[in-house]
């Protein structure tokens, strides 16, 4: 017994003397000296950002490296919240189509190279098979996958499931949200082609049940524009905004203004949500549609296989294309982060509050010549395109793009020694 005790006071006495002279580890990660834009605390100057544990532990001009375990010097670039796509298909399984289909990406693969912590699924699965993706993709991905349940039971299986109405059912697909309230975050309906109201009057009782919102697509080619928009509630959200398909009404009428349906949902709090796709975003709405004051409130990409190698690319693509249009930066993060939060009721989210969960993109500006293409293969020329360099997700770093928190090879040329 008195051994014990003796080597209990030891240890507590040596664990004192490691405290006292600086030997504790308090901060895990410092980034120091990087500009940091934080919309949801109006930080927009440069400070330091201390990540402990995994999260958040303090935001502050020079903050002191002792007791860090590792400081990253990020002058001359942008530290903010890691970025949120809000409208996304990462279903992916061996399928063909997008449900449980090959068209969907694996979020892995892209986001983190985009500085994307955060993304929301747009309805690919349904009440009867949201559990399989969050089993198969959601468990078992870095990146944190949220999700929007399609009103159609089995998601987006094409046709003529995905128009079944019979399977349509508001109190299932809201009792799977109550199930996973943390992974589901609104109801989504597109890819109807009937002149049916019932499967969007479903979806919209669907999210009122679950008090969660509504996220529409416009491939509904038979609703009319101004009926979707007065049957939208305030937060819910309008996706693929800023296109002029042929068969999907335009937000604008033949003047290239703003129809007033649209004005009108806007000031009601309808949230519009880029949306871009393979073929969903068009520089002669866009622009048009900026310069009368409808800014995007998220930067949605619509992600899949085909639109991750057109002109969206990747969502900061987006982004920089609309700085280039004349967004101005602080605005740019605001929707991609803070904003984005908003729309999807998670205000744990999109932002760099102390003891938040440490998601954390730092962003480069390039200037230069550069040329932006929307999904009709029209250029748009810019001078500046954002670039992640570093990211981080729970306090980790998943991607360094240009070796930021490596260190250089010359201070580490001890080579492994073979183990027989």
């Amino acid at each position: 017994m008195p051994g014990k005790f003796i080597k209990s006071m030891s240890l507590l006495i040596l664990l004192l003397i490691m405290s006292s002279t600086g030997y504790s580890q308090e901060i895990d990660i410092l980034l120091k000296g990087g500009h940091v834009i934080d919309p949801a605390n109006h930080i927009d100057a440069v400070m330091d950002v201390a990540i402990s544990d995994g999260r958040i532990a303090k935001v502050a001009p020079d903050i002191s490296v002792t007791g860090a375990g590792r400081v990253l010097d990020v002058k001359g670039m942008y530290v903010v919240p890691g970025l949120i796509d809000i409208h996304t298909h990462v279903f992916v399984g061996p399928n063909q189509g997008f449900a449980n289909g090959f068209s969907c990406v694996s979020p892995d693969d892209i986001t983190f190279k985009s500085g994307i912590t955060t993304v929301v699924d747009a309805g690919t699965s349904g009440w009867r098979n949201f559990q399989l993706f969050k089993s198969q993709v959601i468990d078992r991905s870095q990146t944190r996958i949220l999700a929007f349940l399609n009103i159609a039971a089995f998601g987006m299986t094409g046709f003529p499931s995905e128009e079944n109405i019979t399977e349509m059912d508001p109190r299932m697909t809201s009792l799977m949200i109550s199930q996973y309230p943390k992974e589901i975050v609104g109801v989504k309906i597109g890819h109807y082609t009937g002149t049916d109201w019932t499967p969007f009057d479903r979806a919209i009782e669907a999210a009122a049940l679950a008090n969660v919102p509504l996220i529409v697509e416009c491939h509904l080619p038979m609703y009319p524009l101004e009926e979707i928009l007065c049957k939208l509630r305030p937060g819910d959200i309008y996706t693929h905004s800023f296109t002029t398909a042929v068969d999907r009404e335009c937000i604008l009428d033949d003047q290239l203004n703003l129809k007033p349906c649209v004005i009108q949902a806007k000031n009601k709090g309808i949230r519009f949500d880029v949306g871009h796709g393979g073929g969903m975003f068009h520089f002669n709405v866009a622009i048009p549609a900026f310069k009368q004051g409808l800014l995007p409130d998220s930067f949605g990409s619509d992600l899949h296989r085909s639109s991750m190698n057109a002109a969206m690319k990747n969502m900061l693509e987006t982004m920089s294309k609309f700085l280039n249009i004349g967004m101005e930066l602080q605005d740019v993060i605001y929707r991609a982060t803070w904003n984005a939060a908003q729309s999807i009721g998670r205000d744990d989210l999109g932002n760099l509050n102390v003891g938040a969960e440490a998601d954390i993109a730092v962003l480069s500006m390039r200037t230069g010549k550069f040329g932006f293409t929307d999904t009709r293969g029209n250029r748009l020329d810019g001078d500046r395109r954002l670039e992640a360099e570093l990211t981080i997700r729970a306090g980790r770093i998943v991607f360094d793009n240009n070796g930021i928190a490596a260190k250089n090879w010359l201070e580490n040329q001890a080579l492994y020694k073979f183990k027989k």
